[in-house]
């Protein structure tokens, strides 16, 4: 990936992203067990995502309440659980490491980028929340000037439903694939 710049990932990551799912359905191992935890470790994710998208309005006001007042990339970082979670669920230990690697690859780049994008447009706001607030792991605490309530008309406008339709499909693919290999 090293030919690839920071924009260009962010145009491909969604097509690798399906791909990766692909390739995940095929040799995953599933079973029960690893469904259930992997099932809540996703979920987990999903509600992150869920939280964040209910804060946000892109390029209009700069996100600082809900999870943004933990972390400035909670879509991201509930990406990334929703992803650990698949990783559990398929109990195939390269495929989680595969993962990693393609998510630091291509997700760290892209969080960059949007970085620059966003100190453009909010400037010295964004230098101060940039200064307190980390790029990845939350915070332990809240962030100061966080006020703010989920507004589920965001949710709904950013379509992060789908989120929860694309994990409850690949879920039961998971589980059919487990049952099919008889538990």
């Amino acid at each position: 990936m090293a030919g690839l710049d920071k924009r260009t990932l962010q145009r491909i990551r969604v097509p690798l992203g399906f791909l990766f799912a692909a390739l995940f359905i095929i040799f995953a191992r599933p079973t029960p067990l690893t469904l259930i935890v992997g099932g809540v470790v996703a979920f987990i994710g999903v509600g992150i995502r869920a939280w964040a998208a209910g804060h946000i309005r892109k390029a209009e006001r700069l996100a600082t309440s809900g999870p943004y007042a933990y972390t400035r990339n909670p879509l991201y970082l509930g990406s990334f659980i929703l992803g650990a979670g698949f990783m559990i669920a398929a109990a195939v230990w390269w495929l989680g490491l595969l993962f990693v690697i393609l998510y630091l690859g291509i997700y760290y780049p892209v969080m960059r980028v949007e970085e620059g994008d966003i100190r453009e447009i909010f400037g010295a706001d964004f230098d101060e929340y940039r200064s307190e607030v980390p790029l990845f792991f939350p915070r332990a605490t809240v962030w100061r000037g966080t006020a703010g309530k989920f507004d589920a008309k965001l949710y709904f406008r950013y379509r992060e439903y789908r989120a929860a339709i694309g994990a409850a499909g690949a879920l039961a693919l998971l589980a059919l694939k487990a049952w099919y290999l008889g538990w």
